[in-house]
């Protein structure tokens, strides 16, 4: 697994992206974030366009030749407060790629400047206009990343209890499903994870929330009730701090009679899928999403 590529982003993401040194002002993450993308080539045969949906800006991810009748609303993470569509850039081009259908990836907004619910109205918006523009929701999925694995949850909840028609499926990737921390992997998994650690999550938390409840569950979807939501993909490595974040939301979801299959990849870190050509279990993963996600989409 250990690439010279996939070291160096490691490396690269220890040394600047530490959440939980004091001082960081979140723009200076913002900054460090995204000179990691020199790190990161998106493929060819994707075209870009830069584009507003619903209000909400952000990034087509086009792929030669895809079906022009289905599309992925994608989320990226960052901790509600750092991330970009342009940080994830590789990541949605290469889903994009493997689906065969357009990507949009939502630049939504973010904390402290935008605290919750910002995000969740700016994702379920998106969503929306994706329905009026003539998506018909059976060739509609979301999917998201870290914290916007978790957004992505709690963007189906929002959408069921607000009487929109559901897609057909959905993604979350290393999702960030427990503001409150209280799983055990934080612990347990704290000296094995290389990039998310208790203290980072606390601080972009108090971000986000801005004195708010972090058991909302617009915030925390584990808190959720969680029936009727669609066919989920839950996928998360084994030496992640958030680990029990996606086992645990996998049995409340399993328990309220939603389709949910979880997968824990051996070895593997925090949203390892971004790394998608540096590593093979980072390529297969993103086979894996595409795999379930054509099949809902009937692609």
């Amino acid at each position: 697994m250990a690439s010279e590529g996939f070291t160096a982003i490691v490396a690269y993401l220890r040394e600047n992206l530490d959440l939980s040194a004091p001082g960081r002002t979140p723009q200076e993450l913002r900054d460090a974030m995204s000179g990691g993308n020199a790190l990161l080539s998106p493929p060819v045969g994707v075209a870009f366009e830069t584009a507003t949906v619903g209000g909400v800006p952000g990034l087509w991810n086009h792929p030669d030749g895809g079906a022009t009748d289905a599309a992925l609303l994608y989320l990226h993470g960052g901790g509600y407060v750092i991330g970009s569509p342009d940080t994830h850039r590789n990541l949605t081009a290469r889903l994009a790629l493997a689906l065969g259908c357009s990507v949009f990836s939502a630049d939504y907004r973010l904390g402290p400047e935008h605290p919750h619910p910002a995000a969740v109205h700016d994702s379920v918006a998106a969503y929306r206009a994706l329905l009026d523009a003539g998506f018909a929701p059976q060739r509609l999925a979301i999917a998201g990343d870290s914290a916007g694995g978790g957004l992505t949850l709690a963007t189906l909840v929002a959408l069921r209890d607000g009487g929109v028609a559901l897609p057909a499926a959905a993604v979350a990737i290393s999702p960030w499903t427990d503001l409150t921390l209280s799983g055990e992997s934080m612990q347990t998994m704290a000296a094995a994870d290389p990039m998310v650690t208790e203290p980072g999550l606390q601080r972009m938390a108090e971000w986000f929330l801005d004195g708010g409840d972090p058991r909302d569950p617009l915030a925390s979807p584990l808190f959720a009730e969680l029936e009727g939501l669609p066919p989920l993909f839950v996928l998360v490595g084994e030496v992640e701090t958030l680990l029990d974040d996606a086992r645990r939301f996998d049995e409340r979801a399993s328990a309220a009679g939603v389709d949910c299959t979880l997968e824990v990849y051996p070895e593997m870190v925090h949203v390892f899928p971004a790394f998608a050509g540096l590593f093979p279990e980072a390529d297969a993963a993103i086979d894996d999403i595409a795999a379930f996600l054509r099949k809902q989409l009937a692609l």
